[in-house]
This record gives structure tokens, sequence and C-alpha cells, in this order.
């Protein structure tokens, strides 16, 4: 039997109301109906949480049973619905692929709102930020929209992110680095120390966040740090090169004295984001990777800590005169921001947010020769 040819078609639309959606939050009738139907149990009630009629409901579950031509839900008499096999998968499958194109969907959405802004009123301030993957960036942004200044958030790795500045693709950039007291850190220094220019750059204080080791629930393998990656028979998933997490991890093996050789999937497919690698560890894709410990709370993970960072935005020297920078820095030292931050375990605000910080006395690897390349 030749199986039935399936197509996805996206669209997007323009609504009166504020955004209600954030993140890697796509809309979808099917997903969303599974997902409100395992959680509930019966179409009646799902159909109360959807705002539908019983009627309603009932004719779109037989309808997309018939589009993928199997069913969806097991009935049993006296029995809450249960997802048939398939649609566990299909939404598994969905949830990780929607939080693997995270950093991309965020783009399209904050450019799309971006050119609507603009459109609509031309004195709206505006910043173009590439920023190393964090979760409490979506969150400024939000907070920053509030206030009249719209950040256009760009997803990419540390050196990257370092690099769009360099070559003026973008405002600001935010990238991460051990807190300081973490003793020399030569591959920070051989990564960004180059893209870091005193005098040339300003350093903006934004917040400090927690990394640690992401795990199954109940943490099964009891891994307790970096050396229990070596295991035999562990899998980890690795963050893309160039991300500052991924410097991160190869610093902390490093000082275990750990050769990544022996950590099966170190050198193999990589995530872009701190959620894809909590995504790929719940669905037991991986054992472990490492992360913020908001991305394992969002995925209800075991989280064990490893070490604490300090996040940081970058612009230019002259850019501390524009209106829309010295915004962002008012909003950073608020305390509407540090109530934001509250809401993502393991973050907390830099004990300087907003302020501007000298490169040489933030960057504990700045007082350190550069190794050679």
């Amino acid at each position: 039997m030749t199986p039935r040819r399936r197509g996805i078609h996206l669209e997007y639309r323009f609504d009166a109301a504020p955004a209600d959606q954030r993140g890697a939050a796509l809309a979808n009738p099917l997903i969303d109906l599974l997902r409100t139907l395992r959680d509930s149990g019966s179409i009646s009630a799902a159909a109360r949480a959807l705002g539908n009629s019983y009627r309603h409901t009932w004719g779109a579950l037989k309808h997309w049973e018939s589009v993928l031509g199997a069913p969806l839900v097991v009935w049993a008499k006296g029995q809450p619905a249960l997802l048939t096999p398939l649609a566990e998968r299909l939404l598994w499958a969905e949830t990780r692929a929607r939080t693997r194109l995270a950093p991309h969907i965020e783009a399209l959405r904050s450019e799309l709102e971006r050119v609507l802004s603009l459109a609509f009123d031309a004195a709206h301030e505006a910043l173009t930020v590439y920023a190393s993957h964090d979760l409490a960036l979506p969150l400024l942004r939000d907070h920053a929209d509030a206030h009249g200044l719209h950040i256009d958030l760009r997803f990419a790795g540390s050196s990257d992110a370092l690099q769009a500045l360099a070559q003026g693709r973008c405002d600001v950039a935010g990238f991460h680095v051990p807190a300081l007291g973490a003793g020399k850190q030569p591959g920070f220094a051989r990564a960004l120390k180059h893209l870091l220019k005193p005098g040339r750059h300003k350093l903006i204080a934004s917040h400090r966040r927690q990394q640690g080791l992401m795990l199954a629930q109940g943490n099964p393998r009891a891994l307790h740090g970096v050396a229990d990656l070596a295991r035999p028979g562990l899998r980890f998933v690795n963050r893309q090169p160039g991300s500052g997490t991924r410097l991160l991890s190869e610093h902390l093996l490093a000082q275990a004295g750990i050769v990544f050789d022996a950590i099966a999937g170190f050198h193999g497919p990589c995530e872009d984001t701190h959620v894809a690698v909590a995504a790929a560890v719940a669905s037991s894709v991986a054992d472990a990777g490492i992360g913020i410990e908001a991305a394992a709370a969002q995925f209800s993970l075991a989280f064990v800590p490893l070490i604490e960072e300090d996040y940081y935005l970058l612009c230019r020297k002259e850019a501390l005169e524009r209106a829309a920078v010295q915004r962002l820095r008012e909003l950073l030292a608020g305390q509407a921001w540090r109530a934001a931050l509250a809401s993502l375990p393991g973050c907390t605000p830099h004990a300087g947010a907003g302020s501007v910080l000298a490169l040489t006395q933030a960057l504990p690897w700045w007082r350190y020769r550069t190794p050679r390349r």
C-alpha cells in the first residue's frame, strides 16, 4: 500500500489584540486538540477547554483521523480517553521539531512585529539584537515592547553574535561567560577575546544564570558531574560549535581531565538551543546534556548544577548615546525586569544590571595571555 502523502501549510495573521504567542508557539488545530484530549481525558472536557462545542470537537477529531488514515484516540467504557501510540508520537515529534526551530520562529515573529510596529509608528524605538540562546531574552523583549522599545531578537552562538556586531549586522550582541572566580578560561579567551575591543565596545550587565547537567526525571543514571558523561553506553547531546555552552562544555571537561572523544555523542548531531537539548533528553533521544536550569525545568528534567554564568550585552561605544540603548539600560536596571527574571529557575539579575562595565574587570580571562591559535 502506497503511503499517503501529507503536507505542511504555514500561515500567519495580524491581530488587533497584543500578541499572545511567544517562543516556539505555533497554532496547530490537530496538536492543540490532541494535547487537550490527553490532558482532559474526554471530548466534553476538551471542548470546554478549547472553547468549542462537543459536536465541533468530535467532528474535528474524526476529520483528523480521516486525514491521517488512522485512529487517534482509544475509547474504553468508563475510562478516560487515551491517545493512540501514533497520536503520542505526533505530539512528541511536533514538540521536538518546534523546539529545535524556536530561534528561527522567534526571529520570523520578531521581524514581522518590527515591520508592523514601524509601519504604524515611525517614532517607535528599535534595536536589532543577536544573542546567544537564553530564555530570559524573550522576556526582556516582551518587557521592552510594553515600554515602547522593540527588540528584533535573533538567536545565534556567542561567537556568531559577536561577529554580527563586528560586521554591523546588529546593534547589540548577547553572550555569556563563567562568572568571576571560575579560574583561568583559555577556551573562552581563544574564542571570544579577539572579538571584544576595550575602548571600542561597551559591556552592559544583564543577568546571571545556572548551567548544569540536564537529565531524565529522577536522574536514573545517577550522574553527578561532567566526569560521569564518559560512562560507557551513556548518550550525550551537545550544543553547536561556536555556542557559548559548547565552549563551557569543553572548558568543564578540560578542567575534569576528560577527553572529548571519550563521550558518546560529543561530536555527533548537535542542537542549537537549550530547550532543544532539554527536549532531546526528555524524549529519550539522549541521556544527558548541558544547559540552563530554566530549560530543564521547562521539561521537568532533573538538573545537576555545574557553574554560574554572567550574561552580558555588548554594543559599540557610540551606541550608548542612542535613546534605544539608554532605554534598554533603564529597563535592565528596573524592578520590573527583576520580577520577570524571578519566573525563570536559576536566573537572577546581575548586581549591576543595566550598568556599563569595563571589559577588563568583568571578564576574568582578560587578565591572562590569550593562548596561541
